[in-house]
């Protein structure tokens, strides 16, 4: 158990880290121009956040959470999820003070006990966005065209975006009132889950992974019909921008996600390119999140996706990744002078911005050009008394073989040349 990681964790190793450092910046990029700022928020919080924010009927909150009392008997929560952080960190700054809207991204690792599968462990990774302060649906629409936008410089393609709306808590006292009246008379064969959330949120029934809880819910009323007229307005000004913007889009009234904030629009980007039809970035508007937290009353809009489900979508669908970068020099030694020589000519072509390794473990020169090919070196250079003597090094081209005698201060234009 010492030397294993525990369940549902995973080591990302060199080999894998040099990906997801190119999806993460690929991710900083599109936001940056987006005009969208970094946030980073604690990785624990008080539960009670996640309990009134994620929502006390949610799976999340009733059976996923990471839970635990610290030294002074409070409750702390690993963060499931990275909204209600954030709403949180604008709330008690008093962000809402200053310009709107705040528009936010974040990078982070979340946690949630559930039964680990491909794509989906216990710890995860998200990379997510949030806007606070509009009400207009060209947020929305904005926020959907940068997930869109991150997907296809990725090269991921083959994806469906699904809208819906799911109201206003005005709208939904209808809706809700019709969904009990349409799952009563199969209450007893509902899941104790479904029967829990029944009174309290039944349209979180829609959303159950329950076999029978599925079939029970098929041909239930769809919230596009309750809508009030503020939110049927805002649902169509939606479809107008996602237009305008050249999006395609399918509504699918089915889709209420799976945390208790959302109001109005929802929606979900799948995929096929992994076998099963899976969601691959989901979010949508919670306009009463903030004010539910304790702050002003404050719109928002946001998605989340998860970085380990988008790199095994992207080397489904031959995505470019990139493999670990080789090393610009590896320079080799013989002898004690030679030997601090060469640490110093590594160091002065590290600090000109260039990659270079010496060998620290101090082999012969025959287990040196060994490690030099396991780094991947692009040039390699061998220092002796000579070299040291003559202010001369020989250069040696791994890829094409070719040899060149030149000066120490001439390595910076060779290693310019092979950029």
């Amino acid at each position: 158990m010492l030397t294993k990681a525990p369940k549902g964790t995973k080591d990302i190793l060199p080999e894998q880290s040099v990906k997801w450092q190119y999806v993460e910046g690929k991710f900083r990029d599109i936001c940056r121009r987006y005009g969208i700022r970094e946030t980073r928020t604690p990785v624990f919080e008080h539960t009670e956040l996640f309990r009134r924010g994620v929502g006390d009927t949610t799976d999340v909150v009733q059976k996923e959470m990471y839970t635990f009392e610290d030294h002074a008997g409070r409750s702390i929560t690993l963060r499931p999820e990275g909204t209600a952080g954030v709403a949180r960190s604008y709330i008690e700054h008093k962000v809402y003070a200053g310009v709107k809207p705040e528009k936010v991204y974040y990078i982070i690792p979340c946690f949630r006990y559930e039964r680990p599968q491909a794509g989906r462990l216990r710890e995860f990774h998200q990379l997510g966005t949030e806007f606070f302060g509009t009400e207009s649906m060209m947020a929305d629409a904005e926020v959907i065209s940068l997930a869109m936008d991150f997907f296809r410089e990725l090269g991921v393609n083959d994806l469906e975006l699904r809208i819906n709306s799911i109201g206003c808590p005005e709208c939904r006292a209808n809706y809700r009132k019709a969904l009990q009246n349409f799952l009563r008379p199969n209450y007893e064969g509902l899941s104790d889950i479904s029967k829990d959330r029944f009174e309290r949120n039944p349209m979180r029934i829609l959303d159950s992974k329950d076999p029978d809880d599925q079939k029970i819910a098929e041909g239930a009323p769809v919230m596009l019909d309750y809508l009030c007229d503020d939110c049927r307005k805002s649902f169509e000004e939606l479809q107008t921008n996602l237009n305008a913007l050249g999006i395609d889009y399918t509504i699918d009234p089915k889709i209420v996600r799976g945390l208790d904030y959302y109001t109005k629009t929802a929606f979900e980007i799948v995929t096929n390119t992994i076998g099963a039809q899976g969601t691959v970035c989901g979010g949508g508007r919670y306009d009463g999140l903030v004010e539910n937290l304790g702050g002003p009353k404050t719109p928002g809009i946001g998605f989340g996706l998860g970085i380990e489900r988008l790199l095994i979508v992207m080397e489904a669908c031959g995505a470019y990744l990139p493999e670990n970068p080789p090393v610009d020099i590896f320079v080799a030694f013989v002898g004690d002078d030679a030997k601090n020589f060469a640490q110093k000519l590594a160091h002065d072509v590290r600090i000109k911005g260039f990659s270079a390794v010496t060998d620290i473990a101090e082999r012969n020169l025959k287990g040196q050009f060994k490690y030099a090919d396991r780094v991947n070196a692009r040039y390699t250079a061998v220092i002796g008394d000579d070299e040291i003597k003559s202010g001369e090094l020989t250069v040696k081209n791994m890829i094409t073989g070719d040899q060149k005698r030149i000066r120490t201060e001439e390595l910076d234009e060779i290693l310019k040349s092979a950029e």
